[in-house]
This record gives C-alpha cells, structure tokens and sequence, in this order.
C-alpha cells in the first residue's frame, strides 16, 4: 500500500530540539511544564544515532531547585549519557544549553543550575557562549579515587600514556601529555585506564600535546565508553594540568580538538572559564515511547 508522505511524518508528542558544539552532539527537551523523566534504555535509545535521534548526551531542561533559585538559576539542566546514566558535568553542552535560554530569555547573561551547582554563562557573540566552568581540584577524595596518592604524578598508564594528572571539574578526568597527539590512539589505550579500580565513577581520559605556551591541542574518550570530536570540560583540564606541570605561565589558553578551537581561562582561584561556538541543528519529535514519557 502507498503511504503520502503525511503519513511518514511523526505523530504529535513531546518535541526535541538538536544542538551542536564543535560536533558535539546533545538532544535537548523542555520538561519544565510537563515532567519528562525518561528510562536509562529510553535516553540511551534517544541517543543511538542508529536507532534513535542519535547523541553524545540527552539534555533535559527543568525548573531550578529551591536552592537553584536562590542563587539566581533561571533554569536546572539535567545531563543524561549515552548508557542512559546522569552525568556531572559537561562544557560543550551547558554552552548549547545556554544558548537556547539566552535566547528564551533575551538576556546576554544567565545561571543555569547543574548538579554541581550554578553556571554562570554570557553571550559573548554570535552564537559564541562562556561558561563559568567551576573550580579545579586534584585533591584525591573529590576526584574522586579509591585511595589517597600523588594526583599531579598519577602512577596510572597504558602504551604511550604514562605519568597522568588526576582533576575534577565538576567530573572526574585524568590528561596524560603526550609530544606527538597524532600517534595515540585514544580508543585503543584509554579504555583500560577510564575502567581502573581506582576510579570508582570511571573517568574521562585525556591525551595532550602543549603546541606552544598559548596553545594546546587535547583528544578525550568520555565515560561512558567513547571518543568525541570535543570536549569542553577536558579542554579546562587540560590547561589546569599544563599550568601544573609547568607547561605553561598563561592564564589564557586555545585548545584546539579535533572538531575546533575553545577558549580556556584560568582564574587565580583555580576556576575555569571556557568560551566557544554553538550551532542548532534541527527539531522534531521524539521516537517511540520516549514521546510521551513523564
């Protein structure tokens, strides 16, 4: 039987909207009005690119908490990974995120909420966004990992990447410095140092090669299990790490990843400001039973 093509179109349900930084990719819905609380395998099919919308992570946007509220939160934003786990932290997409509530709101600045607390995010051209990434710890207990040990010297290695720097920026990650980016094969190697024992939240494996004082060029492999063009909270740490090992006297740094360029500053308190573009995709409606879904 012949189908019009009104009859391929997707029925009424709960819409979506795709955003993109530096091929990052991120699935957002409003659940503000109407709940949406999808199911670890509801998210995860959200984000299969094969069977679903396909995603890096699934952002679903709520009202700020009472505690969000008071510290000026015009919004809470939920992280969901691709294993349909919550996540901490994300750069590139509290920078997406901020974007679309930026032009809700008109506004040139707004605080999102996140787990690990409010963001301060400004508008700082066309469709480019900073974000107020939060402080940068090495201490061992908020990294976190299973025993206290020399974070700056991590004894942590697989093939070329040995000697790590253990941080957290909200998540968990450890960057090894590396004199040739080109020849690490992050997929390869990373997997055995992200599931160590001593990580006991798993952690986001970085590979960096410092270019020259003011430039660094950073490869991630994510939790839970993958390696994405950018990542914006690794792209932090990766300068915090640099600054640490004496790599570099700036406060201000280009990290260049294989989809593009951020801005990174570090503060005097540690803190980390990540600058870079955002793009919308498209819109639609979500598959399946995730449609409806609260």
């Amino acid at each position: 039987m012949v189908k019009t093509w009104a009859e391929f179109t997707p029925e009424p349900g709960r819409p979506f909207l795709k955003m993109q930084g530096l091929e990052n990719h991120f699935v957002i819905v409003d659940g503000r009005e109407t709940g949406y609380f999808p199911s670890p395998d509801e998210a995860a099919h959200i984000c299969n690119p094969r069977t679903g919308i396909g995603a890096d992570q699934l952002l679903i946007i709520q009202p700020p908490t009472e505690r969000g509220a008071k510290a000026g939160a015009y919004a809470f934003m939920r992280i969901i990974n691709i294993d349909g786990q919550d996540a901490e932290a994300c750069g590139n997409a509290t920078r997406c995120f901020a974007w679309l509530m930026l032009e809700e709101t008109g506004l040139d600045a707004i605080v999102l909420e996140t787990v690990v607390g409010p963001l301060r995010c400004q508008r700082k051209g066309h469709k480019i966004v900073s974000v107020e990434m939060g402080r940068i710890t090495t201490q061992w207990d908020r990294i976190p990992l299973q025993h206290a040990t020399d974070t700056v010297h991590l004894d942590i290695s697989a093939g070329p990447l040995f000697d790590g720097i253990a941080l957290n920026i909200g998540n968990p990650h450890v960057v090894y410095f590396v004199d040739d980016l080109d020849s690490v094969n992050l997929e390869s190697v990373a997997p055995s140092i992200q599931n160590n024992p001593i990580f006991p939240n798993k952690v986001n494996v970085g590979a960096a090669q410092v270019v020259r004082d003011d430039y660094i060029r950073s490869g991630v492999y994510e939790r839970p299990g993958l390696l994405t063009r950018a990542c914006g909270s690794g792209a932090c740490v990766a300068v915090r790490a640099a600054q640490l090992r004496g790599l570099t006297s700036q406060n201000r740094v280009t990290v260049e990843m294989p989809a593009g360029l951020v801005d990174v500053e570090i503060k005097s308190d540690n803190s980390a400001v990540l600058t870079g573009p955002v793009e919308y995709c498209f819109s639609g409606t979500l598959p399946g039973p995730e449609r409806n879904s609260a």
